[in-house]
């Protein structure tokens, strides 16, 4: 099958068909659905920080060691570096093509991997072995 040659006639007619429809239509929900997600979760992330006020780090490892905490806490992590990894590709999307948006995507990926990996281990230690 041969590759569309995207242009401004092809963009502006709307009956031509680009892109990707399911993976844009998997990107719009996962959006949608991971800030829905991380809306839900900050009355716990709130919770968590009115309650560490002024505590010290004893306190702090305690709350955070507690697994109804932490183990929330970490699932939110990991939706926040999803719904981060999709709003970076929307903007890499908007201003970069070709190899340089891959070795970009590659790279925010990873990044986001590393964060979602770093900060969950983080938690589990704290959860898990105090």
């Amino acid at each position: 099958m041969r590759e569309q040659v995207i242009t401004p006639q092809v963009i502006a007619n709307p009956k031509s068909k680009y892109g990707n429809a399911k993976a844009s239509t998997r990107h719009f929900i996962t959006q949608r659905l991971s800030g829905a997600i991380n809306i839900a979760f900050l009355g716990l992330l709130l919770f968590v920080v009115v309650q560490l006020a002024g505590q010290d780090r004893a306190d702090m490892v305690a709350t955070l060691g507690n697994a109804w905490i932490g183990v929330p806490l970490a699932l939110l992590l990991v939706i926040v570096t999803v719904h981060m990894r999709n709003g970076m590709r929307d903007t890499l999307e908007d201003y970069f093509a070709g190899r340089s948006y891959q070795l970009l995507m590659m790279l925010n990926t990873v990044f986001c991997i590393l964060i979602a990996l770093v900060g969950v281990a983080s938690i589990f230690k704290l959860v898990f072995w105090g």
